[in-house]
């Protein structure tokens, strides 16, 4: 039997609307969905994050989160992944400088990482308990299929 699951991370804030690009929410259909954010500068005209990277150098992240200018920084370049390993899902902290909270508990930080079971309706906050940057983890579909 091979599983299979579908889910999507919901915005919860403008900040976590801003970072996937002005869109309030994004499926994950390939596991790991690796999470970063986007180093480079913002070029005119650049409507997502996508849009920087013009092919020319690796991908590090499934999906670039954008920060807002800011005097501190919570989304690290390599920031966290979403797994899904037989019926359970997984956050997974990259070794960010600030962490990731899972359903109110800190996985990793000061570049140690950290892993965590992961349910549907979790709340996710990219950085510090002080980040704006916060989605809901909703799984659309999970079930075991024959192969």
């Amino acid at each position: 039997m091979m599983a299979s699951a579908v889910a999507r991370l919901i915005a919860l804030t403008e900040e976590a609307v801003h970072a996937l690009g002005g869109t309030p929410e994004v499926p994950i259909r390939a596991f790991p969905a690796r999470f970063g954010r986007e180093r480079r500068s913002p070029k005119p005209g650049a409507r997502f994050a996508e849009d920087l990277r013009g092919g020319r150098t690796p991908d590090l992240n499934d999906i670039y989160l954008r920060e807002l200018p800011s005097t501190s920084l919570h989304i690290s370049g390599e920031h966290f992944a979403i797994e899904y390993t037989g019926d359970q899902f997984f956050l997974v902290d990259r070794g960010s400088a600030c962490g990731t909270i899972v359903g109110g508990q800190r996985v990793g930080g000061r570049r140690v990482g950290g892993r965590a079971p992961l349910r549907d309706g979790d709340e996710i906050v990219v950085g510090t308990s002080r980040s704006r940057y916060v989605f809901r983890f909703d799984v659309i579909e999970g079930e075991r299929n024959d192969s």
